[in-house]
């Protein structure tokens, strides 16, 4: 399984059903992406915790009008398919209303970021 496209989805699901808080397994990958999600409002808190000797992330959901933050994600690059692109190549996600996210050497960063620090690399998911 995908780890990224399971905790993108626990995420999304647990919206859709009006939770507050949703706990997803512990790598510091998946700590990255999340920061990322963080830093541009599609989540609202993150915290790290130790629960049965085991590290878990626990994700705040953010609801605007009720609605969740999250409404969709697609994820592009898979175990199976990896797709990279380089800084040119990066598109914009439903006419600017959404956001691509790309692991660089750089770190975790939106298609906003990655045109504006020229930087390309794999391309993860959309998200909006």
């Amino acid at each position: 399984m995908d780890p990224i496209a399971d905790t993108l989805i626990q995420i999304k699901n647990a919206g859709a059903v009006g939770k507050e808080t949703v706990m997803v397994p512990h790598s510091k990958f998946r700590y990255a992406v999340l920061q990322a999600l963080l830093k541009e409002g599609y989540i609202g808190s993150l915290e790290k915790k130790t629960r049965k000797q085991r590290k878990i992330i626990e994700v705040g959901l953010l609801y605007e009008e009720g609605k969740p933050r999250i409404g969709s994600v697609k994820r592009i690059s898979k175990p199976s398919r990896r797709l990279y692109t380089g800084a040119r190549n990066v598109w914009r996600v439903r006419q600017g209303f959404g956001d691509l996210f790309l692991s660089t050497p750089g770190g975790i960063l939106t298609q906003k970021e990655a045109r504006k620090q020229r930087i390309g690399g794999e391309v993860l998911f959309e998200i909006w």
